[in-house]
């Protein structure tokens, strides 16, 4: 293909940023891949590219291959996670079969990345991988864009949950009876304490919620994730214990996407998100919401 020769004459200068961070020290590596690694073409065939961005960047410039992806549809679509062939359907048709392997970049500094990644995890794509520095990072590294719109040839998708990623309302209330199980907040620190009430009807966190926000992950600078060290010191200090089941969760599922896939990133082994969130916990009258800066319950 001409985009993969053109690739592989732009790798040479840029062949020690991917090795900025050492992937052998996150305890999943293979979920990240670098730019470099995704443009060289014995490697680039072998995936589907997907760009989270919207149409109009996509159409600006995009990483040559690579398909569109409506974050914002996909975002509104996934409700309860129960609608197998609406998702069957979606995903097949970006020519994403039962054996693909998928790339997912953005340039919102992984969020929007973050939940495609996510959505693809749970309907069952068993190889899927977010690019290591986004849209940011194919930049940075002068790497070759392209204009043109592949067509994706569509493939059949058979959509099937996959057990432990979801949690539901019903499972955080059991989960908060539950001293084994962490409850996550991966939104902002004035949502968390209850300052920011970001429409919803009641503001604050759960009982026993421990905090760290989505984006401490990831350098906003660069668009990477952290390295596993620093990484680890932001949940030590956090008190999140990754030998422990945990339950994550934000507003709508996307920052909470980012934070599931740093937990697994990181070698946690129980790891849900919370996809309907504040969104409905924090409009539910029933629901138990403390002030953590208060330390006082505003409801049982």
């Amino acid at each position: 293909m001409k985009w993969l020769a053109l690739i592989a004459a732009a790798l040479a200068p840029f062949s020690a940023f991917s090795q900025s961070v050492p992937r052998e020290s996150y305890s999943k590596p293979d979920l990240l891949i670098e730019p470099s690694d995704l443009a060289c073409p014995d490697t680039g065939r072998q995936f589907v590219v997907l760009d989270a961005r919207s149409r109009e960047a996509y159409d600006l410039g995009h990483i040559p291959g690579a398909r569109h992806v409506n974050h914002d549809a996909w975002k509104d679509a996934f409700g309860d996670g129960q609608d197998r062939e609406g998702w069957g359907r979606r995903i097949g048709e970006l020519g994403i079969g039962p054996d693909s392997k998928i790339v997912v970049y953005d340039d919102a500094g992984m969020k929007n990345a973050g939940r495609v990644w996510w959505i693809l995890h749970y309907w069952g794509v068993n190889d899927a991988r977010l690019l290591n520095g986004s849209w940011r990072g194919w930049q940075a590294e002068n790497l070759p864009i392209s204009k043109e719109s592949p067509e994706a040839k569509p493939a059949e998708f058979h959509a099937e949950p996959k057990a432990g990623l979801l949690a539901t309302k019903q499972d955080v209330l059991a989960f908060l009876r539950d001293p084994r199980w962490q409850i996550l907040d991966s939104r902002s620190r004035n949502e968390y304490c209850g300052i920011d009430k970001a429409k919803n009807k009641r503001g604050g966190a759960m009982p026993r919620a421990k905090h760290l926000e989505w984006s401490d992950l990831v350098d906003q600078q660069t668009h990477r994730f952290k390295a596993p060290q620093e990484i680890r010191r932001l949940m030590d200090q956090a008190g999140i214990d990754l030998a422990r089941p945990i339950a994550t969760h934000c507003q709508t599922g996307g920052r909470s996407s980012v934070m599931a896939f740093g937990l697994e990133l990181m070698g946690a082994k129980d790891v849900r998100n919370y996809y309907r969130g504040w969104n409905e916990w924090g409009n539910e009258e029933s629901t138990p919401v403390v002030v953590p800066e208060e330390g006082k319950e505003k409801s049982e």
